[in-house]
């Protein structure tokens, strides 16, 4: 009974490819989309405007739901990083921001305070962050579940991954990078297929793949791995997030540093940086831009800045990878 069903919805909705064909260029039927509809049991859980924009797309409308995100989660918002990204997306019209922290009462108050923070070899000057239209809620990527994190993400259009381990205990920093910058990440990822994200940004680092084009013996990756040997742990997490299915950018900065950015920004494909320093303000906004811009659809980039040259058009950061 559920199949004859199916029946005539695909017929309706083939009709109005049909159509879409006829007056839109390059408009194409995608397999998987059909093939999912195929395997629905109960085509009443499908609202008929889904069914039609599941089945086709329309060349040089970007990545689904890429630059249409109303609605941005950030996970690790007190972090050096993903602070600055939660300030910057807070200041867009027309955006929900929520920041995915582990306690959301400390949070508000780290937030909104300036301090020194020091992460393994890097001493942070960390400013106050205007959270004002932020909404905080707890997520723990080391502790919570993913039914958990998916709960946390329902209604979230795009991802912004900035969480990563802090260095501490020397004895059980290997396990702290495995649980955070590993699992953690596999977790979020796992959440958001069952939350129905479209889009996830994950902030990594350049040489994550060293061993892979033969850096491990350079000092870029051998000082930064020796922190839980964390590197290893976020390519784990870089080829899961990679084989899911779900529209992703990693973006990989250089040396990250608290000042502001000193030159350009040098936008690169992956594997061919083992060295640059770039500021986490840079890092923000490349990845708040990765978010909105169809071209950066499915890369993976790394980043660093050139005091030798000018900042170039945001419009062209992903053109060229």
């Amino acid at each position: 009974m559920a199949k004859r069903a199916v029946l005539p919805w695909l017929l309706l909705a083939l009709c109005f490819v049909a159509l879409k064909q006829a007056f839109v260029p390059h408009a194409e039927l995608r397999t998987e989309d059909l093939q999912h509809l195929q395997r629905r049991a109960a085509p009443e859980e499908l609202p008929r405007r889904a069914l039609l924009a599941a089945l086709f797309t329309v060349e040089g409308a970007g990545a689904a739901g890429a630059a249409e995100a109303k609605t941005v989660l950030v996970a690790g918002a007190t972090g050096q990083t993903g602070r600055r990204i939660v300030e910057r997306l807070a200041k867009q019209e027309g955006l929900a921001v929520i920041g995915g922290v582990r306690d959301v009462t400390k949070a508000k108050s780290e937030l909104g305070k300036s301090s020194i923070a020091i992460r393994g070899a890097m001493i942070d000057e960390v400013k106050a962050v205007d959270t004002k239209g932020v909404e905080l809620k707890t997520l723990d990527v080391a502790k919570d579940a993913v039914d958990t994190l998916a709960a946390t993400l329902t209604g979230t259009d795009a991802l912004i991954i900035a969480t990563g381990f802090v260095p501490g205990n020397p004895f059980a920093m290997n396990a702290e990078a495995h649980a955070v910058d590993n699992l953690g990440t596999k977790a979020l990822v796992d959440a958001a297929k069952k939350s129905g994200v479209s889009k996830i940004v994950l902030v990594s680092s350049i040489l994550t793949n060293g061993r892979g084009w033969g850096q491990e013996n350079s000092p870029g990756f051998q000082v930064t791995n020796a922190f839980g040997q964390v590197l290893d742990e976020k390519l784990e997490a870089e080829k899961y997030l990679r084989a899911s299915g779900i529209d992703y950018t990693i973006v990989r900065p250089g040396g990250l540093k608290a000042s502001a950015p000193a030159g350009g920004l040098v936008v690169s494909k992956e594997d061919t940086l083992n060295s640059g320093e770039i500021s986490r303000d840079l890092v923000a906004d490349v990845s708040i831009a990765a978010v909105f811009d169809s071209k950066a659809s499915n890369k993976v980039v790394e980043i660093i800045e050139d005091e030798n040259i000018q900042q170039p058009s945001k419009d062209k950061w992903f053109a060229s990878i």
